[in-house]
């Protein structure tokens, strides 16, 4: 059975896809993917060929049927969400955006004009990655439609592909940049994680929401350590969160510096560890642990 590690961050902008883009040039043999489906950019970092693209249907969404409608406005008042508007000359139409395909509407019009269809909520990708003097690995990540709410069921699908992918080719690890904070994204992240890699930053609100994730991986029992990325830039605040570590035992894997190379290397689509950087030695040392940690 292939073996998930899982990047998280307890809030955005820690720098967990630049880790996860660093531990993907140092992991070997592995399928990468990116559930981070709101924002995803770990493809921005991986150069990559799209194989084949899949609709995700997140859901259904109401549709009224205007030439069978008499006005009755029984869907308006039943509409929890407000879903349902009017319009003098067009009738009674439904706001897709406001609409949860609840099915109350159907269930109350007269004149069964109301009709129930599939809502296409974003598109998700098997690619593959095309970087040089590297081998060529299975590479999943997917696209959630602006104002669509289903993100925690496209990561599932984004989860399930690469993991049969892996499974089918014994490949021994699945390489997951997943979703920030503690949402439905972030927790079908994490289901099944064999590993979970902690980003956080020394700011009051990385600190906050790092313990915010602690408390939701624990409901998953699965292992953990704990970087701290630009550790540089508050060292007051660094060790408090080292402070912490020890005393609860968690596994600190290490703390990476500020540097500009990242920010330039990211600028170009490329990973961190193309360059010689203080931020990219770093990482070499928090891999070593986490091969020492997982015995790769």
């Amino acid at each position: 059975m292939i073996k998930k590690i899982v990047v998280l961050s307890g809030k955005g902008g820690t720098g967990k896809t630049t880790i996860t883009g660093a531990l993907h040039h140092l992991l070997g043999n592995h399928v990468l993917a990116d559930c981070d489906v709101d924002a995803s950019n770990l493809h921005l970092l991986t150069p990559h060929k799209v194989l084949e693209t899949i609709n995700y249907v997140g859901g259904n969404k109401a549709k009224i049927l205007s030439e069978f409608c008499i006005w009755c406005g029984s869907c308006e008042n039943i509409c929890r969400f407000d879903a349902v508007k009017f319009d003098t000359e067009k009738g009674y139409f439904i706001d897709p955006y406001a609409c949860e395909g609840c099915k109350a509407c159907t269930y109350v019009c007269t004149q069964n004009c109301i009709a129930i269809e599939k809502n296409f909520s974003g598109e998700y990708y098997h690619s593959q990655t095309m970087e040089k003097n590297a081998e060529s690995l299975d590479f999943f990540h997917a696209h959630l439609y602006p104002g669509e709410e289903t993100s925690g069921g496209l990561v599932a699908e984004v989860v399930n592909l690469s993991m049969k992918y892996g499974d089918e080719k014994s490949v021994p690890y699945l390489l997951v940049d997943g979703a920030p904070g503690i949402g439905c994204a972030a927790t079908s992240s994490i289901v099944g994680a064999y590993y979970i890699l902690i980003v956080t930053e020394p700011t009051e609100s990385g600190f906050h929401d790092m313990k915010r994730l602690i408390e939701t991986i624990h409901n998953f029992h699965s292992p953990f350590g704990i970087v701290i990325n630009k550790w540089d830039i508050n060292p007051d605040k660094t060790q408090e969160i080292m402070d912490f570590a020890k005393k609860n035992n968690y596994a600190l894997m290490g703390n990476i510096p500020m540097d500009e190379k990242v920010v330039q290397s990211t600028a170009k689509g490329k990973s961190i560890m193309e360059e010689d950087s203080p931020a990219a030695h770093s990482i070499r040392e928090i891999f070593s642990k986490i091969q020492k940690e997982l015995k790769i």
